[in-house]
Formats: structure tokens, sequence, C-alpha cells
């Protein structure tokens, strides 16, 4: 789950991480209240959306009147941001952050992520932060310089120390960077997050260290445990039909395709939307069913995939063990009767209760194409998706 700045900000202050002086803001009058409440003579507008390079894309704007600062936030207002990060669509902007300005003397990056490859968490950390920081990554990787945190002994001096020398800090900056790092840990063993990022980590003409930017990603699996974190959520920066299948336990993610995959099993839907690409289709979401599951989830399941104008076939691809093949039958039966269907589907079943499954689906007059190999299932879905 992704949480917007202000937000991010106001848990960084809770873990000492110094922030901007700021303040949320919905409307144009709370712009213009924000500019005489944080005083100082420029500021600066941030749209609130869940992407990054919101700075390229228009919403991030340096205002030095109050007027000008008004007309950039109700420019963003309303609005819909389109970013690299983001479709052609975008994601609406209901709010914004103002904040006072500081004397940049340079940009740095740091970021707190779990490596899932050596089963640590680790402290990423370059001189050249800002804007173009991913063109870094891919350019220059040795910029980036990492510390990996050993669970047993967590963060250590030393390595404060390392990422400071690296970064090219002096002084009381070294004991600055560790309270920063310090912060960040703890942020993130406490609140169960997947990945933290300032970028940029500023360096005022005074020395200071404050993160202009943050960003936090929280392990969708432990939000049962904070709903502090889980009251935060904003359902509109996400995909609608993402959200309506959580409300039903439903694994489902949009993608650009044509040919709608429902299936049982994180892995099975990869390699089924792999083996779409092979036969040269191009899946249109991901969708786990679960691996228990009953009439009334298959059923909006498929509801959910017919209700993306690009699907112009369906893949059903279900190994029955615990959820049976007859009840995935039941289910895309009741689905394709309560919703008009006008496109084909495939169907491979396998395992329990297969035969009763392929029965159920047998000599139904509707749209439906049975298939026993899964090769052959993804073939004919293209095929038919093609005409």
């Amino acid at each position: 789950m992704n949480i917007h700045e202000y937000q991010a900000k106001h848990l960084f202050q809770h873990y000492g991480i110094p922030v901007p002086v700021g303040q949320w803001a919905h409307s144009a009058e709370q712009i213009r209240a924000a500019a005489e409440n944080l005083g100082g003579a420029s500021w600066v507008v941030k749209a609130q959306v869940h992407a990054g390079g919101r700075g390229k894309a228009g919403g991030v704007k340096l205002a030095k009147t109050a007027d000008e600062l008004v007309a950039y936030g109700r420019a963003m207002l309303g609005t819909r941001l389109v970013t690299a990060q983001t479709d052609a669509v975008g994601l609406p902007v209901h709010s914004v952050l103002v904040e006072k300005t500081y004397p940049i003397k340079r940009e740095l990056y740091l970021s707190l992520l779990l490596d899932r490859a050596s089963e640590r968490l680790v402290f990423i950390a370059s001189a050249a932060g800002g804007m173009d920081i991913e063109t870094v990554a891919h350019d220059t990787p040795e910029q980036l310089i990492s510390v990996k945190i050993h669970p047993a002994a967590g963060l250590q001096g030393h390595q404060c120390r390392k990422l400071a020398y690296a970064l090219g800090l002096h002084g009381s900056q070294h004991k600055a960077l560790a309270a920063i790092m310090q912060g960040l840990y703890d942020l993130f063993l406490a609140k169960d997050a997947s990945q933290i990022e300032i970028n940029p980590l500023i360096e005022t003409d005074s020395g200071e260290l404050i993160a202009l930017d943050a960003k936090i990603n929280f392990d969708d699996n432990a939000l049962g445990l904070h709903p502090d974190i889980l009251a935060l959520k904003d359902p509109a920066q996400e995909d609608d039909k993402e959200n309506e299948a959580q409300q039903f336990g439903l694994n489902y993610i949009t993608l650009d395709g044509t040919i709608g995959c429902m299936v049982n099993g994180a892995g099975l839907a990869m390699a089924t939307m792999d083996l779409v690409k092979l036969k040269g289709g191009a899946p249109a979401n991901f969708l786990d069913v679960g691996g228990g599951t009953d009439v009334e989830k298959v059923c909006e399941a498929f509801k959910l995939i017919l209700s993306d104008g690009k699907v112009k076939a369906v893949l059903v691809n279900i190994f029955g063990g615990i959820v049976k093949c007859d009840v995935i039958a039941e289910g895309i039966l009741a689905a394709i009767q309560q919703v008009h269907v006008s496109v084909p589907v495939v169907v491979r079943l396998e395992g329990t209760n297969v035969e009763q499954g392929r029965a159920l689906l047998s000599n139904t007059g509707l749209n439906l194409y049975a298939a026993e190999d899964l090769a052959h299932a993804a073939e004919q879905a293209v095929a038919l998706a093609t005409q």
C-alpha cells in the first residue's frame, strides 16, 4: 500500500526525521491560508498523487507570491496528473502540499528497502540525488552505495559513517545522517514497510539535512496489524477494479492487453500470462481467485474481468485442488447468466472433479471453448481475441 507525501512526512516527524515546514490543502482558500501560516517569501506547492516524477510532469511548482501559489495550486486541484510512473490516464489530484522553500546546496538520495536475495534490509544512498536518480541508477550504478543490515545486529554506527563519507558529509552532518537512518530503520520495522525513499535528501546552505520528499510503501499482508496505516489509504489513487477485487478477497491487477485471465494461484497466473505472451497475445489482467473459493467469488471475478472494455477473449485456467473444478464451472455459468458476455471464453480445467466441471460447461449453447491442454488454450484465446 502507498500513502501520500504529506502522510509520509507526518510519520517521518514522529521518528525524528527532519522535513520541511508544510501544510496540506485541498482548496484555494486553504492554499492561501497555508502561505500565511507558514510565512516566508516563497513556497512550493506539490500535487499529492501516488506516483513519482511529479516535477517533470508539472506537479511541483515554485511560487514567489501568495497569488502565484494559489494559481498554481488551483490549476492542479481537480485534474489528473500523468507522470512517467502512471498510465496515460494519470491519477486524480484532490489535495496539495504547501511547503516553505529552503536554500539547497546539494541533492542527495537515501532509501531503505528489503533485498529478498540476501534476506536483508538495505540502505541505498547516492550523492547524485534528484529527479534523474533513475538515470543515475541505469547509466552510472557505481554512484549508488549500499549497506546491508543484519537483523540480529541492527543498524550499526560504522554503516552510517560509511554512507556519510560516501555522500561527502562532514562534522555534525555524520550525526544528523545517522539519526535519519535510525529513524528510517525504526519506522520500517515498526510499521512493516516494504520500501522508504527520500529523494531528494537536501543539504542546505547552512549544512542541515532535510527530507524534501518522502515515499513509503507498506506490506499489504501486514496491514491488519496496523489500523493506523490502513486508515491512510486513499482508494481514489488506486484502480477501481482492484479496489473492488479486494472486497471479495481477489488478487487483481489491471494490465493493458486484450485477453482476460482467471487463474487460481499466483504462480500459475504468472505462467499463464507468460504463455499468452508467448503465443502472441497480451494479458488484460492478473487475477488469482485463490486456493479456496466459492461460486460467488468466481462469479465476481468473472464479472470483474468482463467489466474491462479492452477484453476481447477470456482464458480460464484452473487446477482443481482445494478449489474444485465443478465449483469453478458453476461460477463461470453463473457469471455468464448475470453479465452480458459478448466475448469468447476459453476454459482449461484440470484436477479435482474435472470431469464434472467439463460436463457442466459442455452443450450450454454459450460462447464457451473447452481445452484440455494449456498451450492450446492460450493459443486459442489469442486467436479468438484477434478475430
